[in-house]
This record gives C-alpha cells, structure tokens and sequence, in this order.
C-alpha cells in the first residue's frame, strides 16, 4: 500500500493488478484490487485472462468486477503456466474474449489490450502479430498497452506499421524500470522483449554495484521517455515490479505527471 501512496501523489490514470499463469492468483488479484480500492483514490484495473476459463466462469469474474466498481479491464489471453501445457479454455485468443466481454457487459468497461512492438513470442510472422492486434480492435478494444521495450525505433516502426493495417486505436508504450539484471535478463528471455546488447554490456559491466545500476538504469528509461513524449504518445504504461522508487525517481527527472499504471 504504501508503494501506492507514494506512486499515486504522481496522478496516474490507474493502477494495475496483474494476473497469474492460467489464472492461478485470480483470488489473490481481487483481494489487491479491493485494498487498493480502499487505500487509494486511483482506478484500478485489474487483468482478466481467459486461458483456462469456462464461460461461466468468465461471466462470474465480469460480474464480480461490475459490483466492485471496476470500469477498466486489462484484457490478455494469459500465459501458459508452468510446464507449457495449455489449460482447457473457452477462449483460446484474446480477441474472442474481447468480443464476449463487450456481448455481456456492453460498453461498460475500457478495455486494454496488449500489443508487442517487438512481436509476441509465439507469433508465425510479424504480419500475423499485426493481423492479430487488430482483430483485438475490431472486437472492442480501446487501447493497447505494448509489452516493455529498450528500442524506441522498434516502438516507432511499429507504431508506423499499425497505422497502415488501420489500428487507430492509442498505441502506450510500455516502460520497465532497470531494478534488476539478472532479474530483467530473465523476465526478457520469456516474454520476448530484447535487451540491446549495448545496455546489457554497460549493465553487466556495473557487477554488484547495485546503485550504479540504479542510476544508469534511470538515465536510460528517462531518455527513452523523453524521445517518446517528444512523438506525441498517448501517455506511459510503467511496470513497476512493486518498486515504487525508481519509477518515482524516474517521473521526478521527466518533470511531468502523465498516465502510469502500476503492475502488482
């Protein structure tokens, strides 16, 4: 909570509660979201995923966010849990969850969904990765928040790319705050994010010199910030990791208040 206080005096657009492999802390989400609720004057958004779903239990978990209050979705298919095995699902794509939760819940909820500037993992080509953003689009999707990057050409290539296939909805730039090496080599290494060689080298060349990883660390995510504001982006998605100094240190040196989530 006090990670949130501290992040919330920034005014972000909400707070967001991620969501465990196939739904394994579903409980453990709507527990935070509820004591942030309480503890924050800041949206929260929790995210939904529907790998390893029944409809019915999807339709529940829609209801029970409709009652709490909750007006924003962060809308993923959902990482297979550990082992690779896929859960048996109602859904097997984000966009057909997208679409039903509009067919349920009508324009109730902003829906968020997750765009990757250096492509999903498991995409066949970057052609279907583009295909498959805007089938999130056509099937009711507000925003897409991207998966983090250090490339912002990567960003803007990208960015240039949906424009042409007719993906007109606001593209936000995921941002990830250096805390960690090895911790970011490993998180990288999963999802599909790349870390240039050069900005590993220098982090690796730091050793166990926490602080000046720290440091450098803020001076690259405030520049990439700046060269991304400056290209009028819709705002700024921060995975946060719970860490709310470096993010905050970050906000601070850019010297602005603009759309922040936080990842729980």
């Amino acid at each position: 909570m006090e990670v949130a206080k501290t992040l919330g005096d920034f005014t972000p657009a909400f707070f967001s509660v991620t969501f465990g492999a196939g739904g394994s802390t579903r409980q453990r989400t709507t527990e935070t979201l509820v004591t942030l609720q309480n503890g924050v004057n800041i949206p929260i958004a929790p995210h939904v995923s529907c790998l390893g779903f029944t409809r019915p239990e999807l339709l529940d978990m829609l209801n029970q966010y409709r009652e709490l209050g909750v007006i924003r979705l962060v809308v993923l298919r959902g990482d297979l849990p550990q082992g690779g095995m896929a859960p048996k699902s109602e859904f097997e794509l984000a966009c057909d969850f997208v679409s039903f939760i509009r067919q349920v819940s009508g324009d109730h909820f902003q829906i968020e969904v997750a765009a990757y500037p250096e492509f999903h993992p498991q995409a066949l080509s970057a052609t279907q990765d583009i295909a498959n953003l805007k089938k999130k689009q056509d099937a009711g999707a507000n925003t897409a928040i991207t998966q983090y990057f250090f490339n912002t050409d990567a960003f803007f290539y990208y960015r240039d790319e949906c424009e042409k296939n007719h993906i007109h909805m606001p593209l936000v730039p995921g941002m990830m705050p250096i805390l960690n090496v090895e911790r970011l080599v490993r998180f990288s290494s999963t999802c599909g994010a790349e870390i240039p060689r050069w900005l590993l080298k220098r982090l690796e060349a730091y050793g166990d010199d926490a602080e000046a990883v720290r440091q450098f660390g803020i001076e690259v995510v405030v520049n990439m910030c700046e060269r991304l504001l400056k290209e009028e982006v819709p705002g700024l998605h921060f995975y946060t990791l719970n860490n709310d100094e470096v993010t905050a240190e970050v906000l601070r040196d850019l010297g602005l208040q603009f759309s922040m989530a936080k990842a729980v």
